[in-house]
């Protein structure tokens, strides 16, 4: 199960935000933010990217406002980046899920 949350904005609109074991190797996580007219339509989006077993159960880490404005400024509102760790801020940007996806389809043919 992920651990992750979801904030609704003014305009009635959610971001969901969820920490994710990264599908590649396992041993590092990714955090993906996903914008939507609700939470369910935002899972659907990653189950239909092939990210299945996704279920959001509470709000334990809802998005942060810096985050909620960088999904609501990246023209498919679905990003990710690598997941912070143990108190570590992460400095790397966000990147388009299809990085994310190319990666994985890479490591798989492998």
């Amino acid at each position: 199960m992920a651990v992750g949350g979801f904030s609704k904005l003014p305009s009635g609109t959610v971001v969901v935000a969820l920490n994710l074991p990264h599908v590649a190797d396992g041993s590092t996580g990714v955090r993906v933010l996903v914008h939507a007219q609700n939470r369910a339509r935002a899972l659907t989006r990653l189950r239909n990217l092939g990210l299945r077993a996704i279920y959001l159960r509470g709000n334990a880490a809802p998005p942060t406002p810096d985050e909620i404005t960088a999904v609501l400024h990246h023209p498919d509102g679905l990003i990710w980046r690598t997941a912070p760790g143990n108190g570590v801020a992460v400095t790397e940007l966000w990147h388009p899920i299809r990085a994310l996806l190319r990666s994985s389809a890479v490591v798989q043919q492998s």
